[in-house]
């Protein structure tokens, strides 16, 4: 059993309220349940409890365990002095506040509906791929929909808390921000961390500087990441150009190159190579010098999307790194390639604009811009459309994988609503049912 089990009995009173008593025969009332703690401190604040003939109002502490106060440090810490109630699976241990005085606790041990108990260690003790699957069934269209619009929220903020953080470290200036971001994209997962580290190490006003010569950006971005080879005989003007470029800015801007070693080729497709990748953002900047000021005055998904086509000079349109000749092929960022921006770079600008601005529209622009795209096909997408949870678009496949990440990995089913749902069937033995009020309660909690 995980403490937020306590956390979900407690929010939503699922355990028996009938006579009850702390753990020294003292008559105990709940009169508010207090609002659950997302930051440092005890788990509840705001509670409101009457012991006896006394009222009391503050912070409420859980534990599997009573012991576990002490392992905590809680006795150490000021800001557990407020602590009213300790609410616990087993009190093992009698637990005191720093000035020496016993905290009231509740004992859940015997209070716990069969039903939900049996229901909850179910989802936590499986080998299925998410822990409800085989009960998804039994979640109701509206539960799953206003739940995945809420993970699309919470997925959106986090990355958009990524966002802000480049934004910090770039003094605040957008369009260098959306450039590291947009080399991560591009990166992919295997080289996302090494095309960030690039972009990082050519500030994008040294590249606007050499805007308007491919030649320059190119031997800039492919010295600087270390892939340009050494001299070779035989070897083609391009790369002894793009060489020579390179020494040159080198000099000039006292640049220190990453070490080949950063990047990785094994198996992978051929366009998505780094040195493939490499070569499109040099395009891309080329184009312009200004893409997220392009982004924010883009139209429709149309006009996004044309932003990011580009096509590569002539060495890269039969060439996947350098050295022999590849398939001849045509040298652009793919569909899928553009869709992966907008879903991972242009989707959390906006929302990150829209909130340090205070401007919703562009926090709900982030929302449609997803809604129109396509969802998204990978092994966790199809997964989902396997358990009878399509993805319609690009919103929900980001929700699902957020779910799946955040929720479903880490068995966090008591603070998911789909999880909730399963554990609140009113075919729960020994539970009881859920009038629509707690049902509308038990959703705004989750979370």
């Amino acid at each position: 059993m995980k403490e937020d089990f306590l956390h979900y009995l407690w929010r939503l009173a699922r355990f028996d309220l009938r006579d009850l008593t702390t753990t020294t025969d003292e008559p105990l009332t709940i009169q508010q349940f207090g609002v659950s703690n997302t930051n440092a401190g005890p788990d509840f604040d705001d509670a409101r409890i009457r012991i006896g003939g006394l009222q009391w109002a503050g912070k409420v502490e859980m534990h599997l365990r009573s012991s576990e106060w002490y392992d905590h440090g809680h006795d150490r810490d000021p800001a557990y002095d407020g602590v009213i109630l300790h609410v616990v699976l087993e009190e093992d241990r009698p637990v005191y506040r720093r000035d020496g005085s016993r905290i009231p606790c509740l004992e859940l041990r015997q209070r716990i509906p069969a039903g939900v108990h049996n229901r909850y260690w179910r989802l936590l003790h499986n080998e299925y791929w998410v822990p409800c699957q085989t009960q998804l069934a039994s979640v109701t269209a509206p539960v799953r929909a206003l739940w995945l619009q809420r993970i699309l929220a919470e997925r959106l903020t986090r990355r958009s808390a990524a966002f802000a953080a480049r934004l910090e470290t770039e003094g605040r200036d957008w369009e260098a921000a959306f450039y590291l971001t947009l080399a991560r994209v591009m990166g992919g997962k295997v080289n996302g961390e090494a095309m960030e580290m690039l972009a990082a190490s050519l500030p994008l006003r040294l590249l606007q500087k050499h805007k308007h010569s491919l030649l320059q950006l190119e031997a800039l971005l492919f010295g600087q990441s270390g892939l340009l080879p050494e001299p070779a005989a035989g070897e083609v003007a391009y790369v002894g150009q793009l060489r020579r470029e390179y020494q040159l800015l080198r000099t000039k801007y006292e640049l220190q190159p990453l070490p080949a070693t950063a990047w990785r080729f094994l198996r992978m497709r051929p366009n998505n190579f780094p040195t493939v990748r490499i070569a499109q953002l040099a395009c891309l900047y080329h184009r312009s010098g200004q893409l997220f000021g392009k982004a924010l005055a883009a139209a429709d998904v149309r006009e996004l999307r044309n932003m990011f086509v580009v096509h590569l000079s002539n060495y890269w349109r039969d060439h996947y790194r350098f050295g022999p000749v590849g398939e001849r092929r045509p040298a652009r960022l793919g569909e899928a390639a553009v869709r992966s921006i907008l879903i991972n770079a242009v989707a959390p600008a906006y929302f990150t604009y829209g909130q340090m601005r205070g401007e919703q529209r562009f926090q709900d622009r982030a929302v449609e811009l997803l809604e129109e795209l396509p969802a998204e096909s990978n092994a966790v997408i199809r997964q989902w459309n396997k358990l009878g949870w399509p993805a319609a678009s690009a919103a929900d496949s980001q929700a699902l994988l957020e779910l799946k990440s955040a929720y479903c990995a880490p068995t966090r089913c008591t603070s998911c609503a789909v999880g909730c749902a399963i554990l609140n069937r009113p075919d729960a033995e020994g539970a009881p049912l859920l009038s629509l009020n707690e049902a509308a309660r038990a959703y705004r909690l989750v979370g």
